[in-house]
C-alpha cells in the first residue's frame, strides 16, 4: 500500500514539475514578467432613481386641477402635449432654473431670437401651462412669459439647474437687480443625469418698501426674504392677524391626487412606447 502511494505521489510531482517548468518558460521567454492588467471597474446604476429620459415627460402641467369638470378635455390635451414633446425636447425645470429659450421671430436676424433668464414662475395646466423668465438687460428688468407648448418655440435649454424653496420668485421684481441679472452668454453648468437638483436657500435683499405685493403675507409662504429687516412691529402684528394656522390641518382643502397621478403617468408612458 505504501509503495502504491509513493508511486502516485511521484507521478503528481512529475506533473507539477512539468507544469511549473512550462509556465516559467512562458514567463521568461521575453525576459520580462507579464504585465498585470487590472479588471474593469464595475458600473453601479442606482435603479431606485428615475432616469432622466423618463423624467422628461413628467411635468406638473399633466395633472389636472382639483375642481376639474371636463376630464375629456384634459385627456385630449395630454395627447397633444405628448405629441409636442416627441418633437420638441422640453427638459424638466422648476422655479429658480436658468433657461435659454429660442423662438421663431420673422423680424429678428436669422429668423429666430433667444432669451436667457431665471424662471420666476411656472403655472397653468394642460396646453395653457406657462413659465416666465426674468433678466436685467442694460439696467432694465425684462420679463417674457412663454407658453410651454407654443409651436413657435424651437428650443428650451437648461443652463443651470437650481431649485428654490419658494413656489414663485415674482418678488425678484422688488429685489436688488443683482439677483435677476443673468449673463446672456452663460455656458451650461453640467449636472449628472441622476443627481439631485440642488436647492438654493439664499435670502435676497429687497428694495425699500412699498413693494408691488405684500410678500410678507402668509399665503405666499416666502422663504427667500428675511422680513425681520423690513417689517416694523406694527407690520409683524398684521402678519400674525393674517395667518391661519388651522388651514395646515384642513384635509378638505387639498385633494388627494395620488391615484389620478399614477394613472396619468401610466398613460403617458404607454403613449411614449407607441
Amino acid at each position: 500500500m505504501a509503495a502504491a502511494c509513493r508511486k502516485v505521489w511521484e507521478a503528481r510531482g512529475a506533473c507539477c514539475s512539468r507544469y511549473f517548468s512550462v509556465s516559467a518558460f512562458l514567463r521568461c521567454q521575453d525576459g520580462q514578467p507579464p504585465k498585470f492588467t487590472p479588471p474593469p471597474k464595475p458600473v453601479i446604476i442606482d435603479e431606485s432613481k428615475p432616469l432622466a429620459a423618463e423624467r422628461r415627460f413628467l411635468g406638473p402641467e399633466f395633472i389636472p386641477p382639483g375642481g376639474r369638470k371636463k376630464p375629456l378635455r384634459f385627456y385630449l390635451e395630454r395627447r397633444d402635449m405628448i405629441q409636442r414633446r416627441k418633437v420638441l425636447n422640453i427638459p424638466e425645470f422648476y422655479v429658480g432654473h436658468i433657461l435659454s429659450v429660442t423662438t421663431a421671430d420673422p423680424y429678428a436676424p436669422g429668423k429666430k431670437s433667444t432669451f436667457v433668464g431665471i424662471c420666476i414662475q411656472y403655472s397653468g395646466k394642460g396646453l395653457g401651462a406657462t413659465f416666465k423668465l426674468r433678466n436685467i438687460i442694460e439696467g432694465q428688468g425684462i420679463e417674457i412669459c412663454f407658453e410651454i407648448y407654443n409651436p413657435l418655440i424651437q428650443e428650451i435649454k437648461v443652463l443651470k439647474l437650481e431649485k428654490r424653496p419658494d413656489r414663485t420668485l415674482m418678488y425678484l421684481r422688488d429685489a436688488l437687480p443683482e439677483y435677476s441679472t443673468i449673463d446672456v452668454n452663460m455656458a451650461p453648468v453640467p449636472l449628472a443625469a441622476n443627481a439631485e437638483v440642488p436647492v438654493n436657500k439664499m435670502k435676497v435683499k429687497m428694495k425699500p418698501r412699498p413693494w408691488s405685493m405684500h410678500w410678507e403675507h402668509p399665503k405666499y409662504k416666502i422663504q427667500g426674504i428675511n422680513f425681520d429687516f423690513y417689517l416694523t412691529e406694527e407690520d409683524k402684528e398684521k402678519v400674525k392677524a393674517w395667518s391661519k394656522p388651522w388651514q395646515e390641518f384642513d384635509m378638505m382643502r387639498e385633494n388627494d391626487k395620488t391615484e389620478i397621478r399614477k394613472k396619468i403617468w401610466e398613460e403617458v408612458h404607454a403613449e411614449l412606447k407607441n
